[in-house]
């Protein structure tokens, strides 16, 4: 098999922690994998830099993909390393779909009591470059009685198209329904512009069945009933909510992995754990390292190696059937790699 170069931007907080043990699982794999780590992080803010150098930018390009442990520092203003760093990411490589999977795992503990590992498989796919999260908008009459603050949500054929097709070929290879997410009696433009995209997707796959649900609703029925969902899509703002509740329903979101994509083109991807910097336990070694390992088995899998990333998969299973999915960050990483099928 042919090399191919990884990225690997560790970030702030619990970024380094989580991101190390991943790679070490990766290479316990013997998947063929070259990772080039670059310092992009808040230490960059701090000093005056550019958080992100035109020359990374170039290797950065040309990589096979790039794995990223967290952003996050609570002495930055909010929003500068997200919108310098992960936006600016997801819109060069115009990474339209952000593939969060949601299961309970083997030894994870949901607070829903009834819950267990059938009732907690689903995927949701995000639309990840549109909505609220484009950036239009504006303020006016700053700093007086009339101050306007603007915050556009803005809905494409194309970027809708994009994520609710891409919905739609996961369902139909997994179990056949997809649920739809949205505030159509609220959100109307854009609610009908998502209904007919559905509808003409619907059409192409006949065999998924569809379901409607508000967003406030997917919340509930998250809690009381998460069984019903299989495969989920929604706009970059109520899927960025949701998922998270996802995560607490998985039994926390230290075990969630994520893929931002482009299907449409070879941009590389990006893939990172659902969780943020925790700055508050960075260093103490107790961070989970499980979404970070699982979001790199999807790295391996976009790249082309489906076999160790189905080894890694299986690992954690084996390792939380064990009872080995708690604990220190390096015992968990360190029991995912003895559970390898190698």
């Amino acid at each position: 098999m042919t090399s191919k170069r990884v990225a690997v931007i560790p970030g702030d907080g619990i970024g380094p922690e989580v991101t190390s043990e991943a790679i070490a699982v990766v290479e316990a794999t013997g998947a063929p994998v070259e990772f080039e780590e670059f310092g992009i992080n808040s230490g960059r803010w701090h000093r005056g830099e550019d958080l992100i150098g035109e020359e990374e930018l170039e290797r950065l390009d040309t990589s096979a993909g790039i794995l990223l442990g967290a952003v996050g520092d609570p002495a930055v203003p909010s929003g500068v390393l997200e919108r310098d760093i992960l936006l600016r990411l997801r819109f060069r490589y115009d990474l339209g779909v952000n593939l969060r999977p949601v299961r309970l795992l083997p030894g994870a503990r949901s607070p829903l009591r009834a819950a267990n590992a059938e009732s907690v498989d689903m995927v949701f796919v995000r639309e990840n470059t549109e909505g609220p999260y484009a950036g239009t908008g504006g303020s006016f009459r700053v700093d007086t009685p009339d101050e306007l603050a603007l915050q556009d949500s803005v809905n494409t054929r194309r970027a809708v198209t994009r994520a609710v097709r891409y919905a739609f070929e996961l369902a139909a290879a997994r179990r056949g329904h997809l649920t739809w997410i949205h505030k159509t009696n609220v959100l109307t433009h854009a609610g009908r512009l998502w209904a007919k995209v559905v509808e003409e997707q619907h059409q192409r796959f006949p065999q998924v069945e569809v379901a409607y649900q508000h967003a406030d609703a997917t919340c509930i029925h998250l809690v009381q009933d998460p069984g019903r969902f299989d495969v989920a899509v929604t706009d970059n703002l109520f899927g960025d909510l949701v998922t998270d509740l996802g995560g607490a329903v998985a039994g926390g979101i230290g075990f969630l992995p994520s893929a931002n994509i482009a299907p449409d083109n070879q941009h590389p991807g990006l893939f990172e754990p659902v969780h943020g910097s925790a700055p508050d336990i960075a260093g103490l070694g107790v961070a989970n390292p499980t979404g970070s390992i699982l979001s790199a088995a999807l790295l391996l899998r976009e790249i082309g190696f489906e076999e160790q990333a189905t080894a890694i998969e299986k690992a954690v299973n084996a390792a939380g059937t064990a009872g080995r999915l708690s604990g220190k960050t390096r015992e968990i990483s360190s029991a995912v790699v003895e559970h390898l099928d190698r």
